[in-house]
């Protein structure tokens, strides 16, 4: 929001997110719409989170599924971090991709397909991730950068069978 963006938190029910501190709960939010609902041609990019409760919970979710395979597919930009790469790998959007995470998904990842690397930051085609919160200041620098990209140059679909999209 710093930034300019207009954050609009996205969960399948309605209601409030318990955001959780590694295992212990920590803020609530409100939830302003529910995937039941929510469109991907209406939104410019995608924040996937981290932690490994809620991550766990969303990778299971088959309607998540389709709203991160249908903004994949437009060319927007994802942003994910820690546990937050589960989601894609259940969506089968990892294969061939570059992307970090949590240590403990890199067999995950690798196993799906993934290309994963111990840094930081990664940023690959429309996607960004990095491992845990204290990679967050390179992370958010590096979201910041990819989404007013995109905001400046609009990306072109993606075609249904490609996995890639330059930027």
């Amino acid at each position: 929001e710093k930034a300019g963006a207009k954050c609009v938190i996205i969960a399948p029910k309605d209601g409030k997110v318990q955001g959780f501190k590694h295992h212990d709960k920590a803020d609530r939010f409100n939830v302003d719409q529910t995937l039941a609902k929510a469109e991907p041609e209406e939104f410019d990019a995608v924040l996937l989170p981290g932690g490994v409760i809620n991550a766990d919970a969303l990778r299971i979710d088959k309607m998540a599924q389709r709203f991160v395979k249908e903004i994949n597919l437009a060319g927007c930009p994802i942003a994910v971090i820690c546990h937050g790469p589960w989601l894609l790998i259940n969506a089968g959007l990892v294969p061939g991709r570059h992307l970090t995470s949590w240590p403990t998904l890199e067999h995950d990842l690798r196993n799906a397909g993934a290309i994963w690397t111990d840094s930081e930051c990664v940023r690959a085609q429309n996607w960004v991730s990095s491992r845990k919160p204290d990679d967050l200041p390179v992370f958010n620098e590096a979201m910041v950068k990819l989404f007013a990209e995109v905001r400046a140059k609009p990306l072109q679909p993606q075609k249904k069978d490609s996995r890639e999209v330059r930027i």
